[in-house]
């Protein structure tokens, strides 16, 4: 059992590191002209530092490993101890992709492939989905689908945050959501390592979110979304598809909803019109948003109210205290937001016309 203190302490020092290191990134790309350069296809309009997945890498592990120091993880069994140290480990090697592809754009098979050879190492360490529990069915066992399923679930969420990331503070703050449910439900279902590393990667997105969101000082890079991709990915497998109860099959996919969908529509479409589903292009969600006329910081707050959303149905699956009430404040702030938007596309097509006429 993790005494509460822990998660405060991994919250707060992985909060603090990224919020004073993100500016000393940013000299030092800067300085060595490392920079994302507007294109097409990209919302900023002039040169970004694309390297703040640095900090967010460094505030998460360190903050871990102050907790692990202060003996936070000494009543961790084995076994539980493996998954962390696959988590971390893990985590750090998609940095390492992720952030190499910052640097000399690595080619979409080689970053997949790579993706693949690191998924497969952390199963191999016990970072595995061995079993299920699907309603009406019970437990079932993968057996050898475990290997493909963990490594195409781990793959596929990393992708997933890494795509989203293209709006000032839209992958943080989904990324930031995702790990407050993942918090609150790993803490409800006894799952204390998922929850601990939660609180840290949490509070790293926090900090980030302080100089990422509109507008944006800086970005977190495929560093950043890489190393939160499988961050999140993991834990919903260490902390959410554990249980017996039938309905935490079902966890990840709320938690997840937003990217997730949004990742598998945009693939359907590419294949459909024979194209790759690694070819870049705007039919991601926030694309579409701002195509049909809400402001950029308009989209951000409504995908972040999507994502609460579905988050809140999650806790109501596993009963959590109070979820209803929850679910009721996100429905009706999904309500307010999307009132919101209406009234700006609407403002936007009577703006149209009118200039029309």
């Amino acid at each position: 059992m993790v005494s509460f203190g822990y998660y405060v302490v991994a919250f707060i020092i992985a909060a603090l590191i990224v919020f004073k290191t993100i500016p000393v990134v940013k000299a030092a790309a800067i300085k060595y002209q490392y920079t994302d350069l507007p294109a097409e296809r990209k919302v900023h309009r002039q040169p970004m530092v694309r390297l703040g997945g640095i900090s967010i890498c460094a505030g998460t592990l360190l903050a871990l490993f102050l907790v692990w120091s202060l003996g936070g993880l000494a009543d961790f069994p084995p076994d539980v101890s493996s998954e962390v140290w696959a988590v971390v480990l893990g985590s750090f090697c998609f940095f390492l992709i992720g952030v190499t592809d910052d640097l000399v754009n690595l080619s979409p098979l080689t970053r997949l492939l790579l993706q693949a050879v690191v998924a497969s190492v952390a199963w191999e360490m016990g970072l595995g989905i061995s079993v299920v529990s699907l309603p009406g069915v019970g437990i079932v066992h993968l057996g050898w689908l475990s290997l493909p399923l963990t490594v195409l679930w781990l793959t596929g969420v990393v992708n997933a945050i890494n795509w989203i990331d293209g709006l000032d503070g839209l992958a943080s703050g989904v990324a930031g959501i995702a790990g407050v449910m993942i918090f609150l439900l790993s803490l409800f279902m006894g799952e204390t390592e998922a929850a601990l590393i939660s609180a840290a990667l949490v509070g790293s997105l926090l900090g980030f979110l302080y100089y990422n969101f509109n507008p944006a000082q800086i970005f977190m890079g495929d560093g950043g979304s890489y190393f939160i991709g499988f961050t999140i990915a993991s834990l919903s497998v260490i902390g959410l598809v554990k249980s017996a109860v039938a309905t935490t099959v079902l966890l990840p996919f709320l938690v997840l909803a937003v990217p997730v969908l949004d990742m598998s529509a945009v693939i359907t479409l590419r294949l459909c019109d024979g194209s790759s589903p690694f070819q870049a292009d705007q039919r991601h969600l926030h694309h579409r948003l701002l195509k049909a006329g809400l402001s950029h910081r308009l989209t951000v707050l409504l995908i972040y109210a999507l994502t609460l959303w579905a988050g809140s149905l999650a806790l109501v699956s596993v009963q959590f205290p109070r979820s209803p009430i929850i679910l009721g404040s996100t429905t009706i702030l999904l309500g307010l937001v999307s009132w919101r938007a209406w009234e700006s596309v609407h403002g936007s097509m009577e703006q149209g016309v009118g200039s029309r006429e």
